[in-house]
Parts: C-alpha cells; structure tokens; sequence
C-alpha cells in the first residue's frame, strides 16, 4: 500500500510539473505586443494622465508580452529599470508608471537588456501601422471580428494569419485592446492557438465596437 501511494504522489507530481510554468529568462516562445484602446480604459477609470481631457489616444502601448503557446513567463528577475533608460522611454506609454510595472513582469522574461527590450517595443510599436478607420475616431466605430483583422493586414500587408486578436470586454461588446503577434526576431507570426480561442470567446458577439475618443 506504501509503495503505490508512492507511486501515486510521485505521478502526481510529474503531471503538475509538465504544466508548471518556466519564469526564466529568455525562455519562451513569441512575442505579443499588446495595445490598449484607449477610449475604453478611460470610460471606466479617472486616470488624470491617461484620460486628461483633449489626449484623443486612441491605441497605446500596454506592453510586449514574452509568451510560450500555452501561458506566459511572468517576473523571471529582479534586474532593476535604470533611470537613464525610465527616462528615455517613459513617452512610449500612456502613463509614466506603467514602464516600471512592465518592465519587471514582462520585460524581465524577455532576456534582453532593459534598453533592448524597451527599444524592440518602440520598434514593433512603430512599425505597425494603424488603419486609418481607428486613428482617434470622432464617433464609435462597429466592426466584426474579421473586419478588424483584415484592416489590420490592409494597412500592413506582411501581417502573418492569425497574427491580430482582438480583445473585448462587456460580453463582447467593446473592444479592449489587441494583440500582434511576433517571432523572438521580430517577424510577424501566428498567435498561438489558446490565444485565438480565448480572443474568440472574448469578442464573441458578431460585432464589437471601439469608443470614440475625446
């Protein structure tokens, strides 16, 4: 009886350590650059940075995500933020906290330099080019699921598939934020297939709407 109780903990074991997440540095498996719509952040917040009256942001940068195909790396190091670097990049993002919180559980995994991790963000970031229909709509703007990908690839047409998921809140009603997808080098590749159906389910309705800015 000892022994197969043995047995049992000790399968048990192996079974939770194949699912047990590896925060090491540098070891995962493709990017996510995560852009928040900015509209909807601020309709349920008072943020005096973010959502100052006449901002008029539209998409901005929440972070690039190390992630593996299923989960995601998570604080992998205590490697401090030098301030030089804070300062430098700070304008990247919507507020200036939200550098120092990105940092230390994302960009820690990501086994690049801060000013590496922090400069491959500004270049990602750069470099996709928002559809002209979401740049700081004056009214709500309705689209399905398929329409806003494809606007995406319109605008940049070396966008792999399934590399856009949108991401909603309100039952599905609103868009929240969207994901691209990137390999460890840059290039545009496919999420992975957890992320497509959690994005699925997410902006489950068959259309979604982005807030107007203001």
């Amino acid at each position: 009886m000892k022994i197969r109780i043995a047995l049992l903990a000790a399968a048990s074991l192996l079974a939770s350590s194949a699912f047990a997440r590896d925060d090491r540095p540098g070891i995962f498996d493709y990017y996510a650059l995560s852009l928040s719509w900015s509209p909807e952040y601020c309709a349920s917040r008072d943020d005096p940075v973010q959502c100052a009256d006449g901002r008029q942001l539209g998409f901005v940068l929440h972070g690039l995500w190390p992630q593996f195909e299923k989960g995601y790396p998570d604080s992998c190091s205590r490697a401090k933020l030098p301030p030089s670097v804070r300062e430098r990049y700070a304008d990247m993002y919507p507020a200036p906290k939200l550098i120092g919180h990105e940092w230390q559980k994302h960009g820690t995994c990501s086994g690049l330099s801060p000013e590496a991790y922090l400069a491959l963000s500004s270049k990602l970031k750069e470099g996709l080019k928002i559809p002209a229909a979401f740049q700081r709509p004056p009214q709500p703007v309705r689209v399905t699921p398929g329409e806003f990908e494809q606007s995406f690839k319109q605008a940049n047409l070396w966008l792999a598939k399934d590399s856009v998921l949108p991401y909603c809140t309100g039952g599905g009603r609103f868009l929240r934020e969207v994901h691209v997808c990137y390999s460890k080098d840059g290039a545009s590749r496919s999420c992975a297939t957890d992320e497509i159906k959690r994005s699925q389910k997410s902006c489950g309705q068959a259309s979604f709407l982005l807030k107007n800015v203001k």
